[in-house]
């Protein structure tokens, strides 16, 4: 059977709804509270803040889905499960050339230091 995943089986579709859905219910949940909807001081304040609310909460609704579905696209499904033994950020050939060398001359003699660290001791 395939075992390499595919990009439906990263994310799946409903996963997606569902965190763009959970992300502007709280966009507009705070926007409602944010706004005073709980505490009516003047006509008409509750209508608004229900109004900037769901304006809130569809642009955020939209944001979050089309991001997810770029950042989706920008995955190799192949590259999911194999290991990465090396920084992400390294070249694969200078992955052995930030190794740490050893130094002959003892840990002390490149660090710079206090004043006459580095000089030859005095005899």
């Amino acid at each position: 059977m395939n075992e390499r995943p595919t990009r439906r089986d990263l994310m799946k579709p409903v996963q997606l709804l569902g965190l763009a859905f959970g992300s502007a219910v709280f966009a507009g949940v705070v926007t409602l509270i944010s706004m005073g909807f709980f505490q009516s001081r003047f006509d008409g304040q509750s209508q608004r803040a229900l109004v900037v609310a769901g304006v809130i909460a569809g642009i955020t609704f939209i944001a979050v889905l089309v991001i997810l579905a770029l950042l989706l696209l920008a995955v190799d499904p192949a590259q999911v499960q194999k290991p990465v033994d090396r920084g992400v950020l390294v070249d694969k050939g200078d992955a052995d050339a930030t190794a740490p060398k050893a130094q002959d001359e003892g840990p002390d003699a490149t660090l710079p230091g206090p004043a006459g660290r580095n000089d030859p001791p005095r005899g």
